[in-house]
This record gives C-alpha cells, sequence and structure tokens, in this order.
C-alpha cells in the first residue's frame, strides 16, 4: 500500500535521507515490532518506533508504573503511577502517533503465550532485565526465525545485540551467554542505573529494528557493543555463531533479505 499524503509529510524527514525511499517507509508502516518490557529501555524504543511509523506494536509487560521508574523510564508519567506500564505506555504512544495499532499485553510472556506474540512480529526487541527472560526471547525467536534486539543496562554499563535467525552466521543470544553456565544478575533496582544510559540503549535498539523492518542499511549482526557511559566510549566485540549451541546450533539456510547476507 503506498503512503499517503498525510504519511508522506509526517515522515518526510526519511525520506530525504538518500537510504530510505517511499518502500522503504512502507515496509515500516507496514511492519509489526513486540517490544517485552516497558521500562528504561523499552521506554524510548517505544517511542521512536511510534514517531517513525511502526504499523503495529505489540506491548508486554506485567509490571506498573512506580515512583522509581520516572527516573529514567519517559514514556510513563506522575499520573500514570500505579497503572499498568502497556497502559501507560500507550496512552502516551498514542498521543504521539495516533496512526498507529498498538496492542498492550499487561502480562509477563512465557511459553506458548510468548511464542505466539512472537510469531506476529516481524521484529522482537528484547527490554527485560533477566536472564530467564532474554533465553525465552531468545529461543522463540530463533525457533521462529524472527530477527531480535537485545539490549541492556545497569549503572553506567550498557549493552546491545542484534540477532537474525533468518542469516545462517547469526550468532544468537545463547551463543554469547549459555544458559546453563553461572551469570550473575545485575539489575538497577539494586545496583542503580544513570537515567540517560537507558535512552542511549533504547534509542539504538529502535534504529537497529527500522532497519531491519525498512529492509535498509546494515544491522549490526555479530557484535556485542558496549557502552561505558563514564568516559562514553563503546566496545566492540566481534561475534560467531557457536554450531553447537543448544538454541540455534541445528543446520540452517540462510533466508533472509538480500541486504542482510
Amino acid at each position: 500500500m503506498a503512503l499517503s499524503d498525510d504519511q508522506r509529510l509526517r515522515y518526510s524527514r526519511h525520506l530525504l535521507l538518500d537510504d530510505i525511499s517511499e518502500a522503504h517507509q512502507e515496509a515500516i508502516t507496514q511492519g509489526t515490532a513486540l517490544i517485552v518490557g516497558l521500562g528504561g529501555l523499552g521506554s524510548p524504543a517505544a517511542m521512536y518506533l511510534t514517531s517513525a511509523g511502526v504499523g503495529h506494536l505489540i506491548l508486554a509487560d506485567a509490571d506498573q508504573v512506580d515512583l522509581t521508574n520516572l527516573q529514567r523510564q519517559i514514556v510513563h508519567r506522575e499520573a500514570t503511577i500505579g497503572v499498568p506500564k502497556v497502559v501507560s505506555a500507550a496512552r502516551h504512544l498514542a498521543e504521539l502517533n495516533s496512526t498507529i495499532r498498538i496492542t498492550a499485553l499487561a502480562e509477563r510472556l512465557d511459553g506458548q503465550a510468548l511464542r505466539e506474540q512472537v510469531a506476529q512480529a516481524d521484529v522482537v526487541l528484547d527490554c527485560t532485565d533477566n536472564f530467564a527472560t532474554r533465553h525465552a526471547i531468545n529461543r522463540a525467536c530463533v525457533d521462529l526465525r524472527k530477527p531480535l534486539v537485545s539490549g541492556a543496562a545497569v549503572r553506567f554499563d550498557g549493552q546491545l545485540m542484534v540477532m537474525d535467525p533468518r542469516v545462517e552466521a547469526s550468532a544468537c543470544y545463547h551463543c554469547l551467554f549459555p544458559q546453563d553456565q553461572h551469570t550473575e544478575e545485575l539489575r538497577c533496582a539494586t545496583l542503580g542505573v544513570f537515567a540517560p544510559l537507558t535512552g542511549i540503549i533504547g534509542t539504538t535498539q529502535a534504529a537497529e529494528a527500522l532497519k531491519l523492518l525498512g529492509g535498509f542499511g546494515r544491522p549490526a549482526l555479530n557484535r556485542l557493543m558496549m557502552l561505558d557511559a563514564r568516559t562514553m566510549q563503546w566496545t566492540t566485540i566481534g561475534l560467531t555463531r557457536d554450531e553447537h549451541c543448544a538454541a540455534c546450533g541445528e543446520p540452517r539456510r540462510s533466508t533472509a533479505p538480500a541486504h542482510l547476507l
């Protein structure tokens, strides 16, 4: 479906870019993004996906807005303290862009419910804060061959990974952090987090998701990108897919769009 005149005007600053054509913007407006977690990372990610015109946003989070959230979770407001985060987010996002469709799921996605929502999405954003949920999302994305953009932020340290099971050589989350390996849980509720850090990582997640949805640029596959916000220095580590990975180790062939291969 071609862009309307209103859409051409609304997204005109995208269309002025050499790398984003009307076809790319159309793909964004017809795309579906699942955001799991509407906290520090999910807030800016949801806002930029909304403003950029993603056609359908699925928001999932079981928590309610708390006063301590407002230091960094910018999609929420004082007026929505005590309200489910997905409801609070949906209200603000609808004011930002009333032309998109928003599905708000006030629940902790797991098992079959998680798989059903991942199956609907064209891209998944993991904005959660615990390894069990991250591994469940990763496995669902691997099984259903859906691209995944994973972010994390605690104290002054942020990280970002992009995984795409449609690409034969793409590593998955389990390749880097095996589920059976002891990994210390680091949560901002006990360790703190620098507020703008969550914005930087969440916004970068949105940028990667838009490239995947629109089919332009080159997503940051097979890279672990780490940010030290104290010095504002990025460190990038190259990743390789583990052929014996319990999550993605089975043989597969690439089915991704040509620009990703």
